[in-house]
C-alpha cells in the first residue's frame, strides 16, 4: 500500500524535458530539479547516466525524433539546453552555431503547443555588445558576436511565434559538469590551483558570474509562480573580469592567488572593442527581483555559496560574515 501511494505521488509531479541533458547546464538543472519534478532528458551521441533521470537519444534538428520524444512523455516544460556556447567555435563554424542555437529551438517551438508545453530558452548576455551600461530587458540586442546573433534571433522568434514561453537571459554560469573528459572552465581553474599550476585569466571583459545552482533556484521559482511569456535577466548584482573572479575564488577557497596572472581575451568577434574600451556585460536584475520577490547575489556571495555547496573548508583564522546559503528573499 505504501509503495502504491509513492507511485501516485510520482505520477502527480509535472514533467520537465531537458534537451541537451549531458551539457553543463542541462546536467546541473537535471540534478537540481529532479527532487521536485519528473525529469526526462535527451542527448545527441554519448550517454552519461544521471541517477533518477531517464535519458534517451534525440537529434533536435530532426523534427520526427523530437516529436516522438514529446509525444511519449508529454512534458509540461521543455528546457532547451542544446547549443554551441564557445564564441570562438561559433565564429569558426557559424552554420553549426545557427543549427544548434536556433534551428533546433524552432522545431521545439513548433511542436510544444501540441502538448501545452512551456518552452524555456536560456539565452546569454552576449546578445549585447558590452557597452558600459546597465542593460535591461527593453534594450534591443546589439550583437558583435555570431553566438550573440544566433541567440538574439532565437529570442525574437520565440517571442513572436510562441504563446507559452520563458526566456532567461543569463550571465556567465559556473560550476562542475557531468563529463570528466570535458571539464568546465571552473573545474580547470580548481584543478590548476590545487596542483600549483600557473594560470592566466582574462582581465579585459567584465561580466556577471553565478553558480549554476542559482539558475535552478530561479527557474523553479518561475515555474512555481507560473511566470510565462516573459524575458527576464538572470545575473549577479555586479560584474568582474575572469581574472578578478579567479582572485576572489582563491580568497574564499583558501588557495594561493600567486598562481593567477592577468591576460587578455582576444577574439575576432570582439573587434568592436579594439580601441581599448573594456566590454561590460552588466544585466539589470530589477525585473526578476520584483517578479520573484528576491535579491540576486553579488559575485562574492555566489562564490561563498559555491564554497558551502561543495563542502569547502575554511581556515581557522578566517572569520566571514554575510554567508549566503541561496537566494535572499525580499
Amino acid at each position: 500500500m505504501a509503495s502504491h501511494s509513492v507511485e501516485l505521488e510520482f505520477d502527480k509531479r509535472k514533467t520537465v524535458l531537458i534537451l541537451g541533458i549531458n551539457s553543463f547546464v542541462g546536467s546541473n538543472l537535471a540534478e537540481f530539479l529532479k527532487a521536485d519534478f519528473r525529469v526526462v532528458g535527451t542527448y545527441f551521441k554519448k550517454y552519461l547516466p544521471i541517477p533518477g533521470v531517464l535519458c534517451l537519444p534525440c537529434n533536435v534538428l530532426s523534427k520526427d525524433e523530437l516529436q516522438l520524444v514529446m509525444y511519449t512523455f508529454r512534458p509540461d516544460f521543455v528546457i532547451y539546453a542544446v547549443g554551441l556556447t564557445s564564441l570562438r567555435a561559433c565564429y569558426d563554424t557559424p552554420n553549426l552555431c545557427d543549427a544548434l542555437n536556433s534551428a533546433g529551438l524552432y522545431n521545439v517551438a513548433e511542436l510544444a503547443p501540441r502538448y501545452s508545453a512551456r518552452v524555456i530558452y536560456l539565452s546569454s548576455h552576449f546578445v549585447f555588445s558590452g557597452e558600459v551600461k546597465n542593460y535591461n530587458e527593453m534594450d534591443n540586442p546589439d550583437v558583435t558576436t555570431h553566438y550573440g546573433k544566433a541567440l538574439a534571433s532565437s529570442e525574437f522568434y520565440l517571442q513572436k511565434s510562441s504563446l507559452n514561453y520563458l526566456i532567461l537571459r543569463c550571465c556567465k554560469l559556473y560550476g562542475r559538469g557531468l563529463n570528466p573528459l570535458r571539464p568546465t572552465h571552473f573545474e580547470l581553474m580548481q584543478r590548476n590551483l590545487k596542483e600549483n599550476i600557473s594560470s592566466q585569466f582574462d582581465d579585459f571583459v567584465n561580466m556577471g558570474f553565478l553558480d549554476i545552482y542559482y539558475l535552478g533556484m530561479v527557474l523553479k521559482m518561475c515555474i512555481d509562480k507560473n511566470i510565462t511569456n516573459r524575458l527576464v535577466h538572470f545575473s549577479s548584482q555586479d560584474t568582474m573580469t575572469q581574472y578578478e573572479f579567479a582572485k576572489k575564488y582563491a580568497e574564499i577557497f583558501n588557495d594561493s592567488d600567486s598562481l593567477i596572472s592577468k591576460g587578455k581575451w582576444i577574439l575576432p568577434a570582439m573587434k568592436g572593442h579594439s580601441h581599448g574600451e573594456k566590454p561590460n556585460y552588466k544585466l539589470d536584475v530589477l525585473n526578476v527581483e520584483g517578479l520573484l520577490k528576491i535579491k540576486m547575489p553579488t559575485i562574492e556571495e555566489s562564490i561563498q555559496f559555491t564554497f558551502n555547496r561543495l563542502n569547502g573548508h575554511q581556515r581557522n583564522d578566517r572569520n566571514r560574515e554575510g554567508k549566503t546559503e541561496g537566494i535572499s528573499f525580499i
